[in-house]
């Protein structure tokens, strides 16, 4: 158990160095997500906080089960609903812990990096 608690720490670690890297050097494309750049980069953070463990640093997870969302879909309801209430038993509910301002601003990251 020493190993593997080992192996996440350094996976944690490296994932916060790689979004502490990615966030000074990624320009974001604001006027494609439909929000400004304050509600884009409140949901950077917001990101960064609670969906980057699973996720990856910016979206980019290392070909674990979890969905690259740079190709999420252009469908802000399914998104919102996913988030709130989990999916099928792999992605746990997030709508009694993150706000409804939060999960506006992680959707305005989302799409400010999505790729057509």
């Amino acid at each position: 158990m020493t190993k593997r608690v080992s192996k996440r720490t350094v996976a944690y670690f490296a994932a916060v160095a790689a979004t502490a890297v990615a966030q000074m050097t990624m320009p974001v494309a604001a006027q494609q997500a439909g929000g400004d750049q304050a509600q884009i980069d409140l949901g950077k953070r917001t990101y960064a906080q609670n969906c980057s463990h699973c996720h990856g640093p910016n979206m980019v997870n290392s070909g674990t089960i979890t969905p690259d969302l740079r190709t999420f879909p252009d469908d802000r309801m399914r998104f919102v609903t996913t988030v709130k209430q989990g999916k099928n038993g792999k992605m746990p509910p997030w709508g009694d812990i993150l706000s409804e301002d939060q999960i506006a601003d992680i959707w305005a990251f989302v799409a400010s990096r999505r790729n057509p």
